[in-house]
């Protein structure tokens, strides 16, 4: 059995630590593929397979699991550039510039309690909205966080203390959503932790449950466990496409949305990096941040550097064909994949915006051609299944 090791720079988890990761080789199977729920423009009505009418516009998308809804934009500011390694946040120029995202129509924030101040730029956003925008508006921006424990014992009292602080930090009595992670799957403490995110729901204190980084399997059980999840924050891009294997069935049959990040890679899958040599000492960019890192070692992984500058100039061609960059594609590719709710693209606040491109993802429309396309080059890689594992198994082993 081979393995490659490496160590986590980012994934939203990196903040707790760094930890030795090891890619071992394993067997999965495929799964069926679901046709898209959405073509062309507008709004339609969809019927999953567990029975649930969700409401799509191609902005934005409705987040259920029984009585529980939250709706979200499609595109979502993730604020885990804020955690350190992208240059230095500034307070009042992060918080204009999440009322900036607000006005172009991306009304929808993901963070977590360790990246960084995160949590506590919310809570002063959220607060001038309201003091200098209005209720209005306020109640129609969201919130989402993570919680990423140590696989400590799961007290209520240690679940509610957690939630409080985020609250506190976010500024708001109910939190839109906590998105969980655990770190070791053979202690099932994860369970009693959701049981009591569960009940604490129920108190109003949550909104909605969610997970973050879960295989297949747990989401399984989970989901048998009773526990209303709504979606699953996972990895997801043209060179990663575990969650449409596996991942995606299961959710086929539940209602469980995927929330995607690494979706640009940290910002490989741009014209930036479109006939870079890497291997030229002080030639082109740099791969300075923790996510390209990251995610170079992912490219690594799959097939190497040749194979994704194949990638890069077919995205680019595509690009040009619709007036657009190559991040634009990459998103859009995979917020048409089946059961994909959102898709996250990383906000670098108050240091660099690129609102008019994230809007054009809305604008453009893959057909056929473009899907085969990327398809030709995508068959050359390996399956990260085989490499990796399953979804989130990176941060495990």
């Amino acid at each position: 059995m081979a393995s490659l090791s490496c160590l986590a720079a980012n994934s939203g988890l990196s903040g707790i630590g760094a930890r030795k990761l090891t890619f071992e080789t394993q067997s999965r199977s495929g799964s069926k593929r679901e046709s898209r729920e959405r073509r062309g423009k507008g709004s339609v009505s969809v019927r999953n397979e567990a029975g649930t009418n969700v409401n799509v516009d191609d902005k934005h998308t409705s987040l259920r699991s029984g009585n529980d809804q939250l709706e979200i934009t499609r595109v979502i500011n993730g604020m885990w550039q804020t955690s350190g390694g992208w240059g230095r946040i500034e307070r009042d120029a992060a918080v204009d510039a999440m009322m900036r995202h607000v006005d172009a129509g991306f009304t929808t924030f993901d963070m977590a309690d360790h990246y960084g101040p995160a949590e506590d730029l919310y809570g002063l956003f959220i607060n001038k909205v309201r003091r200098e925008r209005g209720d209005e508006l306020a109640t129609g921006i969201r919130g989402l966080t993570k919680w990423v424990p140590s696989p400590v014992k799961m007290t209520r009292g240690v679940v509610e203390a957690a939630i409080d602080r985020s609250r506190k930090r976010m500024d708001v009595n109910t939190l839109d959503m906590l998105q969980f992670h655990w770190w070791d799957y053979s202690n099932r403490g994860y369970l009693d932790a959701l049981k009591h995110m569960a009940d604490l729901k129920e108190e109003g204190k949550i909104k909605t449950l969610a997970l973050t980084n879960f295989d297949t399997k747990r989401l399984g059980i989970i989901l048998d466990n009773g526990i209303p999840i709504v979606s699953n924050q996972v990895q997801h891009s043209l060179v990663d496409m575990r969650p449409q294997q596996n991942m995606s069935e299961l959710c086929q049959r539940t209602g469980v949305k995927l929330i995607t990040y690494g979706t640009v890679m940290g910002g490989l899958l741009s014209n930036k990096w479109l006939d870079v040599n890497v291997n030229v000492p002080f030639m082109g960019p740099k791969l300075d941040t923790p996510s390209l890192g990251k995610y170079k070692r992912m490219v690594d992984a799959w097939g190497g550097w040749s194979l994704f500058q194949e990638l890069l100039r077919t995205c680019d061609k595509i690009g040009r064909k619709h007036g657009v960059p190559i991040s634009t594609v990459a998103v859009r590719y995979i917020l048409d994949q089946p059961c994909v709710g959102g898709s996250m693209i990383g906000v670098r606040l108050g240091l660099s915006e690129h609102l008019r491109d994230s809007q054009a993802i809305f604008n453009i429309r893959l057909d056929d051609d473009d899907r085969q396309s990327i398809g030709r080059v995508t068959s050359k890689g390996k399956n990260l299944m085989n490499v990796i594992g399953d979804c989130g198994d990176e941060y495990r082993g």
